[in-house]
């Protein structure tokens, strides 16, 4: 019946992105080290579910540059240089400054002070910075990586390009893979991490987009300075 495969299709579907977003948080919690190597069996048994859906998760996470084939014998994670870093960040800078040009232009979707509507989906990123800010200050790193996720992927749809939004959320992961690689050697972060993020929301609010740049290089800045300064040691 094609209900029936549809319905086959839309599990697996669902299954493959859990398997991937529940490997992702192993990665960025640390647990699943860069260079670990593991099999699509191996995965399978640890969360109980067919070959398949794993393989495709795998797949999946190897385009998005988090995991590495190696032929014939599996995975492992990908390992990420200092290097590597700054030309992240370099990238989301430049998808950043896209997302900013959007709101310069006849197109942009900075919410107008009566739009209820896109004001409050405002507020709504504004809790995700709020949260994130908390976690920063008080250092728990993997609190944070979770709502500073939120609070850039809900500001992307908010306020550009939806694609610019997807391509930068898929930057801001690669960026923290890399940078927990060098940020969880360290017994205390507090004090250490950015936690801009209320200052941002509040400069975009206003509509002041020349202050928001300045807080994003500051940031950009910040976090080149910190993982450059981590990976040498």
């Amino acid at each position: 019946m094609p209900g029936s495969s549809g319905n086959g299709a839309v599990t697996r579907s669902t299954l493959r992105q859990q398997i991937a977003d529940a490997l992702r948080d192993e990665v960025l919690a640390g647990r699943l080290q860069p260079g670990q190597e593991f099999t699509v069996k191996e995965i399978a048994e640890q969360y109980g579910v067919s070959a398949t859906p794993v393989r495709e998760a795998l797949v999946d996470l190897s385009a998005q540059g988090l995991l590495d084939a190696d032929q014939h014998r599996g995975f492992h994670v990908h390992e990420y240089s200092a290097a590597d870093y700054r030309g992240i960040v370099q990238a989301r800078s430049l998808v950043t400054d896209g997302m900013f040009h959007v709101l310069e232009s006849d197109t942009g979707r900075l919410p107008a002070p009566d739009d209820a509507r896109a004001n409050a989906a405002l507020a709504g990123v504004r809790r995700r910075g709020e949260e994130a800010q908390r976690a920063s200050l008080a250092g728990e790193l993997t609190v944070l990586i979770g709502y500073d996720l939120r609070f850039w992927h809900e500001l992307g749809n908010l306020f550009g390009n939806p694609y610019l939004a997807d391509f930068l959320h898929r930057l801001r992961v690669q960026s923290w893979v890399c940078a927990v690689q060098h940020l969880r050697r360290l017994t205390d972060l507090r004090g250490t991490l950015w936690s801009g993020h209320t200052e941002l929301v509040e400069a975009l609010s206003r509509r002041d987009l020349p202050a928001a740049r300045r807080i994003v290089d500051a940031y950009n800045a910040h976090a080149l300075a910190l993982i450059e300064r981590l990976a040498d040691g």
